[in-house]
C-alpha cells in the first residue's frame, strides 16, 4: 500500500507571530511552482495560530500555500470550563487547525503527561475532527536495558485504548527515540526502520493487517537535509516529524525535497 509522505515542523517554543510571517513568506517563495507528492504540516506556539492561518488563507495564488496544513502543539482533553492555560480542541478548529501533536516526549516527561491523559487527548481531537500526531519513542536508558520493545508497546496500547480503527485511520504515529532529540544523534536508518517495523506489528496485532498497511508513521530524531534521504527511504518510515532544522525556511524545505524523492 503506497502511504502518503507527511512531514511535520514542531517548532516547540519558538517563532512568535512576527517570525512566523517571516518564515512562511519565505517559505511560500521558496515552494512557489513546486510539486511535492506529499503532506506538510507546521506546528506553531499556539499564539502564533491566528497568524498562521491568516497568512495561508491570503498568500497569493500559485504559491502552494493550500498544500500547508495547520496543527497546534498540543490540546486540552476538555471542552471548556475552569482550565487556566489549557486550550480546547473547538478553539483550534477556529483557526483551520488540522493535525495536534499528542504524546511529545516532553510533553511526557517535563508535564508528567500520562497514557490516560493522552489517550483522552487523542479521542477529544478526534470528536473535533484533527488528526493526531501521536508521539512514542524510548530514552537511551530503556533502549540500553533492552525495553525499546516493551515500551513502545506500552505506549500504543496506553494511548490507542479505545480508539476506533476509523479513528485510528485519522491518526499519524511519530516514533522518536528521546536520546534524538535535539541531540544531534540520530538513530542508524536501520535502528529506525526496525522500531518503525515493530510499531506497525503491534497495530496489526491490535487492528489487523490492512489499517497497519495503512498508518502513516513519522520518524522524529535529530532530522536534516543530510540525513532525510537515507531515513525516508526505508519501508515504514512515511515522513518526519521536525524539530530545530524546521526553524529555517531552506532547511525545512531540503527535508521535505530529499525525503520526498526517495518515496516517489
Amino acid at each position: 500500500m503506497i502511504r502518503k509522505p507527511i512531514f511535520a515542523a514542531n517548532w516547540k517554543m519558538n517563532n512568535g507571530a512576527s517570525a512566523t510571517e517571516d518564515f512562511i513568506k519565505s517559505f511560500l517563495s521558496k515552494i512557489q511552482g513546486e510539486n511535492l507528492p506529499c503532506d506538510i504540516v507546521i506546528a506553531p506556539p499556539f499564539i502564533s495560530l491566528p497568524k498562521l492561518a491568516d497568512l495561508l488563507h491570503n498568500a497569493a495564488t500559485g504559491q502552494n500555500a493550500h498544500a500547508i496544513q495547520i496543527a497546534a502543539q498540543n490540546c486540552s482533553q476538555f471542552d471548556s470550563g475552569a482550565y487556566t492555560g489549557e486550550i480546547s480542541v473547538l478553539m483550534l478548529r477556529e483557526f483551520f487547525v488540522h493535525y495536534v501533536i499528542l504524546g511529545h516526549s516532553e510533553r511526557r516527561a517535563i508535564f508528567g503527561e500520562t497514557a490516560a491523559t493522552i489517550n483522552a487527548k487523542l479521542k477529544k481531537a478526534r470528536e473535533g475532527n484533527l488528526k493526531p500526531i501521536f508521539c512514542i519513542g524510548e530514552t537511551l536508558a530503556e533502549r540500553e536495558a533492552g525495553q525499546l520493545e516493551t515500551v513502545l508497546r506500552t505506549q500504543i496500547t496506553g494511548g490507542l485504548d479505545g480508539v476506533s480503527e476509523k479513528d485510528l485511520a485519522e491518526t499519524v504515529i511519530a516514533y522518536e527515540p528521546v536520546w534524538a532529540i535535539g541531540t544531534g544523534v540520530t538513530a542508524t536508518s536501520q535502528q529506525a526502520q526496525d522500531a518503525h517495523a515493530f510499531v506497525r506489528s503491534v497495530i496489526a496485532e491490535l487492528y489487523g493487517a490492512e489499517a497497519a498497511a495503512r498508518i502513516r508513521i513519522q520518524y522524529g530524531g535529530s532530522v536534516k537535509p543530510g540525513n532525510a534521504a537515507e531515513l525516508m527511504a526505508c519501508p515504514d518510515i512515511d515522513g518526519a516529524l521536525i524539530g530545530g532544522a524546521a526553524l529555517e525556511p531552506q532547511s525545512f524545505l531540503e527535508i521535505i525535497r530529499n525525503g520526498s524523492a526517495t518515496a516517489e
